[in-house]
């Protein structure tokens, strides 16, 4: 069977576990670009993201007598591996770092239940794969990769098939995801040349565009770990093989904290709750909208596992990028009335977010942490105006991220 066959024989199987995910019409971002847009939710399957496809296809072609599923994943992968255990009954071992968040622990067990076994070992990634891989050897159990596997490719082709059965056609463009390439590979593969595309892969994390730079898939590390569900260092050998193909110029990243403003808005606006990584392809249409103006595209919203513990860091990134929200170490004299002249210059529309006295520099003087919000980017302009003529001396840290990391 051709591949195409082949991802239509496993989105068929699949509807005996669950429905297909919702391809829906969004007027906001389509009055914005002037297109036709439409989001298909992955946020909306039972394990609030794509991956339980790939699991689900790569048990069907086993034979599942006494058979041990493996996987090493803080987040999507390991719930959709247990949602998968479950359903046909069989044992998984599903490694995680020691530093995983309790909730995804949690919804990893639920999702999975008596079937699986959750081991927490390494503080980094890599030595959970370790782990996970030395357990595969010793056991005999079969190792299931996130993305670089030919039936999970396949399994997560299937959201292209759901995507043209939906829509009754082929979309004109699409815009997809990349971590470790999974969905991106088996969507390209699935569709050919009967579509456009972007890639998008967060600017902390180009596995793609340095894979396709150099010929084969390369290391990028240290990455920027903040789009969890995308930040993978290398992209996976069969992946690439699927994608090597691709025009460079359709491979796009966008800086993390601009992100945010599409997860803050999405939430606010449209009542959807993304995940960094399921917000990348909608963030993206910025980039190409002279290119799909009058199109039919389809956006993957690739999941919404996102932990609320997250959102004050997500709505501060997305303030910063906005230009909306700014930092500075201020000098302020130590005599009686300097915070009442600082506060004097402050606008209307500007509001104090953070003031915290860090030492005394010297006698007359002190260095204090500020965080301005304002409405407008424009508003800084005129407050930074007031500093210099008043004669405050100060340092814009916002963008300093060694020292914001330690004071903000």
């Amino acid at each position: 069977m051709s591949f195409e066959d082949q991802a239509k024989a496993g989105e068929r199987a699949m509807r005996s576990v669950f429905p297909p995910t919702p391809l829906l019409r969004n007027d906001m971002l389509s009055a914005r670009y002037g297109a036709d847009i439409w989001l298909k939710r992955e946020d909306l399957s039972p394990v609030r993201s794509y991956k339980l496809r790939g699991a689900f296809n790569a048990m069907r072609k086993v034979d599942l007598t006494d058979a041990v599923f493996v996987c090493a994943s803080a987040g999507n992968h390991a719930q959709g591996v247990a949602y998968m255990c479950k359903h046909f009954g069989v044992r998984g071992v599903i490694f995680m770092p020691v530093t995983t968040p309790q909730q995804k622990v949690m919804k990893t067990q639920m999702f999975g239940g008596d079937s699986v076994e959750i081991r927490l070992t390494g503080d980094y990634f890599d030595d959970t794969l370790r782990s996970a891989q030395t357990y595969c050897e010793q056991a005999g159990a079969r190792f299931l990769s996130p993305f670089d596997d030919e039936d999970v490719i396949e399994g997560q082709a299937s959201v292209a098939v759901e995507i043209e059965t939906q829509l009754g056609r082929c979309p004109d463009h699409i815009i997809l995801p990349v971590g470790g390439g999974g969905l991106s590979a088996g969507t390209r593969s699935y569709f050919a040349d009967r579509v456009g595309y972007s890639f998008v892969e967060p600017s902390g994390a180009t596995s793609l565009a340095d894979a396709l730079a150099a010929g084969a898939p390369v290391d990028v590390s240290p990455i920027n770990t903040f789009v969890d569900g995308a930040a993978v260092a290398k992209i996976g050998d069969r992946t690439f093989q699927r994608l090597k193909g691709a025009d460079p110029a359709d491979v796009l990243d966008i800086p993390e904290d601009r992100i945010c403003t599409t997860i803050v808005e999405m939430l606010n606006v449209e009542g959807m709750v993304l995940e960094p990584a399921g917000a990348l392809a909608i963030e993206a249409l910025a980039d190409v909208a002279e290119r799909i103006k009058g199109k039919t595209v389809v956006c993957v919203a690739s999941g919404g596992n996102f932990d609320f513990e997250r959102l004050p860091e997500v709505k501060e990134r997305a303030q910063r990028y906005l230009g909306v929200k700014k930092y500075f170490i201020l000098r302020m004299p130590q005599r009686p009335g300097a915070l009442k002249d600082f506060l004097n210059i402050l606008g209307p529309e500007d509001d104090i977010a953070r003031f915290e006295y860090l030492k005394k520099s010297a006698r007359n003087f002190g260095s204090v942490l500020i965080g301005i919000e304002t409405t407008r980017t424009s508003n800084f302009d005129r407050f930074l105006g007031a500093l210099d003529a008043a004669g405050f001396t100060y340092t814009d840290i916002t963008n300093d991220e060694t020292l914001a990391q330690f004071v903000i």
